[in-house]
């Protein structure tokens, strides 16, 4: 399949195979081709992006305090089947390991879902007092789980190979409480950076994580109006510890149990990177997080002598460019036209493409293109290096803003559920209708609309807001707003 190279245009009727083409063009990730079902494979410069992003994350929890570690991926089923309404919410999607070679094991492994269980058992030999919290640990690793469902590149796996899980423990429900607070911080700075706009919302209580007391979750909208969760924080409450007999010494010297919190992102902050901001041509990265940040292409001139001089002065730039650390690629390809390079790069995402030809050499300047906005200008030499500080911040400004005012036309509220159907069937997107707060109310939105409940406003709706709605549903007064959105 091939797409426009010129012109940026709406993906949203083609967005899944233009997904599927860009992630094999742009030589990604390699997903279909692996003999299992919802696995796939991070290829280099996929996997470049991928670190990017997670040493972002890695930086943004390391300097609040978390501490990273790394546990066993599979865990006994005796732990794992301690918490009952934990193991119920995923007894569908575990993976058991049940023979060692040709022996049958006398207990059976899970393959890690998540690692509540795991960790708080080893809590339980760990933390004793007061005094050793709050303790917070995370980890980047993969994880695994059935999905029955249709299958989806990063979006809905089998092994999600980027499962960032943060786990936390506290003296009181108040400081675990704190740590939620902190959490949505930390995922709206690191959303933030990286240009994807989102909606925060508090899970409704049939749709929270198993075994928490409530889930926080972050969703943001993909090129097609669907919903996708990209992040999600949850208060624990002491329902792991009670299971696990995490208890701690108080400050009055009593004993309690601890209280927790975890919270989660994956392999979907990279498809989200690819999706809000990627047009026709392919990908259109962040500048903060792109492998590449500057690709130099060589105009050749009539001569051998002048190609001679524009190798020269390409030399002198990358040489300044890596200096001031832009990380840069010179494709010296001889057998590629300049064109056929353009094209290249600009499905790769490139940020800043600098050509260099005889012109630029005689005068001294260099020719920068910049891919968020497909538009040159002629940059002298020794202006460059300021010039793409400020452009490279730039570069990240604008794919913010662009994403969010996208983001903003596919958030609208209505007053009824008629409305509130055909907003969704035209225009998916996010609506927001007033709710009672009933379950049964919101159980019956959810399927008159034929979309998923995403929560409702963790800020709360203020009164005056609220003033003169009703539930659609049952009539009566509405006291907080419900977000329904087609969802993967």
């Amino acid at each position: 399949m091939s797409f426009e190279r010129g012109i940026y245009r709406d993906l949203g009727k083609n967005y899944g195979e233009w997904f599927d083409y860009v992630l094999e063009n742009a030589e990604i990730y390699d997903y279909g081709r692996y003999p299992v079902k919802g696995m796939g494979i991070w290829l280099p410069y996929g996997f470049k992006l991928r670190r990017n992003i997670v040493e972002l994350i890695r930086g943004l929890l390391d300097e609040t305090g978390h501490e990273e570690i790394l546990l066993p991926l599979l865990i006994p089923e005796l732990i794992f089947r301690k918490e009952s309404e934990h193991v119920k919410g995923f007894e569908g999607e575990v993976y058991w390991v049940t023979h060692g070679g040709l022996e049958p094991l006398d207990i059976r492994l899970a393959l890690r879902p998540t690692s509540e269980t795991s960790l708080t058992y080893l809590e339980s030999f760990w933390i004793k007092s007061y005094r050793q919290l709050p303790k917070k640990y995370y980890q980047v690793v993969s994880i695994f789980r059935y999905e029955t469902k249709a299958t989806r590149p990063m979006i809905r796996l089998r092994e999600v190979t980027t499962f960032k899980e943060a786990h936390t423990v506290h003296e009181s429900f108040e400081d675990a409480e704190r740590q939620v607070k902190e959490a949505i911080s930390i995922y709206a700075k690191f959303f933030d950076i990286l240009g994807i706009p989102y909606v925060v919302s508090k899970r409704p209580e049939w749709d929270k994580f198993a075994g928490a007391v409530y889930t926080i979750a972050f969703d943001t909208l993909l090129p097609d109006g669907k919903a996708l969760q990209i992040g999600t924080v949850h208060h624990l409450g002491q329902t792991f510890t009670k299971v696990f007999e995490v208890r701690i010494q108080k400050r009055d010297e009593s004993l309690d149990y601890a209280w927790q919190t975890s919270y989660g992102i994956s392999d979907r902050v990279v498809a989200s990177v690819i999706s809000i901001h990627g047009d026709s041509r392919g990908l259109v990265l962040p500048f903060i997080v792109a492998p590449i940040k500057v690709v130099i292409i060589p105009i050749p001139g009539k001569t051998p002598k002048e190609n001679e001089e524009v190798g020269e002065f390409i030399n002198e730039v990358k040489k300044i460019l890596e200096v001031n650390g832009f990380i840069t690629k010179v494709d010296d390809r001889e057998d590629v036209r300049p064109g056929e390079k353009f094209y290249y790069w600009e499905m790769r995402g490139v940020p800043i493409r600098i050509e260099i030809g005889v012109r630029e050499v005689k005068e001294r300047s260099v020719t920068v293109f910049r891919r968020d906005m497909l538009k040159r200008e002629v940059v002298k030499f020794d202006e460059l290096i300021n010039y793409l500080n400020k452009l490279a911040k730039d570069i990240d400004e604008n794919l913010r803003k662009r994403a969010w005012e996208k983001f903003r036309e596919h958030v609208r509220r209505v007053k009824d559920l008629s409305e509130a159907r055909e907003v969704l069937e035209k225009f998916r997107g996010i609506v927001e209708v007033p709710w009672c707060g009933k379950r049964s109310c919101g159980l019956v939105m959810a399927d008159e609309v034929n979309a998923r409940m995403l929560g409702t406003p963790i800020e709360g709706v203020p009164k005056p807001m609220l003033k003169g709605l009703k539930c659609p549903v049952c009539g009566e007064d509405a006291k907080t707003i419900a977000r329904l959105a087609k969802t993967y």
